[in-house]
Parts: C-alpha cells; sequence; structure tokens
C-alpha cells in the first residue's frame, strides 16, 4: 500500500466511518496455485470489546470461495469515488498531476460458520440494508422453504481483522490556496469529483473524537 505519513485520516474513527460507509467491498486471497482471486461483495462491520470483525457470505463452489477455505489469509480492500486532479489548479507551477482517492485495507483470516450464524447474518444483512423492520422483504417475513434453499447454496464468514490500513489522499500536501482551488475545480465535475471535493471538506475540518482499532 502506498504508505506517506501525511495522506492519512486525522483519527481512526474516520477510518472506521469510512468502512461502514462503503461496505461493497473487494475481498482477495490467493489459490491452491498460487495465483490470486477475488470477490466483491456487501458486508457488515462489527466490535467485539477492542476487535473488529467483518461478516458476510459468499457462494459455495466458486473458485474463490475453494479459495478461502484451503488458505483463509484475505485482504479486504474498502474504496470509494476518485478523482484526477489536475497541477494547473496549483499555486505552484512546473509540478506533475495527480490522483486523489480513499481506500482502507484489512488484513484479517477467513472463518467459514455454520448455518445458524448464516440466517443470522441474513437477518442483520437485511435489516441493515433495507432499514424498514416490517418490509416484506424482511428475512422473517419470507416465505421459510425459500429462505433455507437459498442457504444451501451460501456459506457466511467472520473475518478477524489482524492489520488496519489505509491511504486518504486528499491533497494534504497543498497549500491552502492550491487546496481551496482543487475544491472548487472539482465542485465543477461529475458525481465522483463533487464527493471527492466534500472528502477534502471534510478532512480539513476534523471531529476530536478517536476510536483507536
Amino acid at each position: 500500500m502506498y504508505d506517506i505519513s501525511y495522506f492519512k485520516a486525522n483519527n481512526q474513527e474516520e477510518v472506521l466511518a469510512f468502512m461502514q460507509a462503503n461496505p461493497f467491498v473487494t475481498i482477495c486471497g490467493v489459490d491452491a496455485n498460487g495465483l490470486p482471486i477475488a470477490a466483491q461483495i456487501p458486508i457488515l462491520i462489527k466490535q467485539t470489546a477492542d476487535k473488529l470483525f467483518i461478516t458476510g457470505h459468499l457462494m459455495r463452489k466458486q473458485d474463490h470461495t475453494n479459495a478461502f477455505e484451503k488458505n483463509n489469509n484475505v485482504l479486504v480492500i474498502f474504496s470509494a469515488p476518485s478523482a484526477f486532479v489536475s497541477a494547473s489548479w496549483y499555486t505552484q507551477k512546473g509540478v506533475a498531476s495527480t490522483w486523489n482517492y480513499q481506500t482502507v485495507h484489512a488484513v484479517g483470516k477467513m472463518e467459514m460458520k455454520d448455518e445458524a450464524h448464516l440466517y443470522q447474518l441474513l437477518t442483520d444483512l437485511t435489516l441493515h440494508f433495507e432499514k424498514d423492520a416490517n418490509a416484506p422483504t424482511q428475512v422473517k417475513n419470507l416465505d421459510p422453504h425459500y429462505v433455507q434453499q437459498n442457504m444451501k447454496a451460501i456459506v457466511s464468514f467472520d473475518i478477524e481483522v489482524t492489520d488496519l490500513k489505509h491511504v486518504f489522499k486528499l491533497s494534504q500536501n497543498r497549500d491552502e490556496q492550491s487546496h481551496h482551488n482543487i475544491q472548487s475545480e472539482l465542485n465543477k465535475g461529475d458525481a465522483a469529483c463533487k464527493y471527492m471535493a466534500a472528502a477534502m471538506q471534510a478532512q480539513s475540518n476534523p471531529k476530536d473524537s478517536h476510536i483507536n482499532l
């Protein structure tokens, strides 16, 4: 990971908030032949005492699932919209353009879980994203036979995070006027550019609270 001290969040609370706000992740691993594999899935994040867990489910009999069962060391990548930053927006001239982005890399071991865990995960996952506890799409409101049949095709997991790294590259190395210029120009762009401008603004006005992971 690109690891520069000034391209960081103001505190660990921001890192966790970013993870919570971007729950569709890429999980990477290695198969039996040493070749890289990956899967993209929605997840939930849970904290117990001083530990951080990532939980989700995978379809059975897939290359990535088979690989994770044999080698449970995984990398989970959290990402968000990013944006090109033109050096023409800087007060300093004669320097190169760049790209602003945010990403979190969580390393841990994946543990496949049992049917009870899977059912609870599906319940929690649906409630988290559907919001309405009484929606007909909630697991408790679905046909039990339908739920059981679909559960046969998937397996749930927990990943205990053992290492957490991040890059929040938001032009922290630029002077105040350049920083203002970059935000102004990004706000003229598409949704990804506007997202990055907002992220830069939030980073320059940090909250005081901290969470240690």
